[in-house]
């Protein structure tokens, strides 16, 4: 079988189409207060964001003029295998614990803070991503997607580590971090999808 660095990065900007509609869905989900199937969810963004790392890692090799945005999507990506992993496997033990030692609360809660600690810097990398690819398109004559591409990795950038650095959002209630995350991710798939037969 013969891996071409277009159908590596076709294969990317799709990951990446999948990991922000999981997110999208998870998110309604959760605001519209119904059960959400985590294990399921968590558990094949863990699947999906491990291949991608791979792959992403694969296409900085080959990149010619993205390389900055494939290590990006690659470090992210291995971020979010951790930031899963760590909500698969310790959010329900601590909470199970905080709620029978309350003493333990503190823990649980610290538990959680990592976990979004990490998920902002991912987000942080794959605004950096989106910015890098979108100028790339807007200099091949896409300046539409390419300029919207950069401008929301640029904020996505801004959201998340400015979160990092504050400890929370820098408009209280306002989930800036993880909104434009996500839709710099989606902007970054369909650049990428515009790119991979130039690159």
């Amino acid at each position: 079988m013969t891996v071409t660095h277009q159908s590596t990065v076709r294969t990317i900007a799709l990951l990446l189409i999948v990991a922000a509609l999981s997110q999208a869905v998870y998110t309604a989900l959760f605001i519209a207060k119904m059960d959400v199937p985590r294990q399921i969810l968590w558990g094949s963004e863990g699947v999906l964001f491990a291949i991608l790392a791979a792959l992403a890692g694969t296409a900085m090799v080959w990149s010619k003029g993205l390389t900055l945005a494939f290590s990006a999507i690659a470090f992210s990506a291995a971020l979010n295998v951790v930031q899963v992993g760590v909500g698969l496997t310790l959010f329900g033990p601590f909470g199970d614990a905080a709620k029978a030692d309350p003493a333990l609360a503190p823990l649980a809660g610290a538990i959680v803070a990592f976990s979004f600690f990490v998920y902002n810097a991912a987000k942080l990398l794959l605004g950096l991503a989106a910015l890098v690819a979108g100028l790339s398109l807007s200099a091949r004559g896409n300046k539409l997607l390419g300029g919207a591409s950069a401008l929301v990795g640029g904020l996505a950038m801004l959201a998340n580590g400015g979160k990092i650095v504050a400890g929370g959002d820098l408009i209280a209630g306002v989930p800036l971090a993880g909104g434009t995350g996500v839709l710099a991710t989606l902007l970054l798939a369909l650049c990428l999808l515009g790119l991979a037969k130039d690159d």
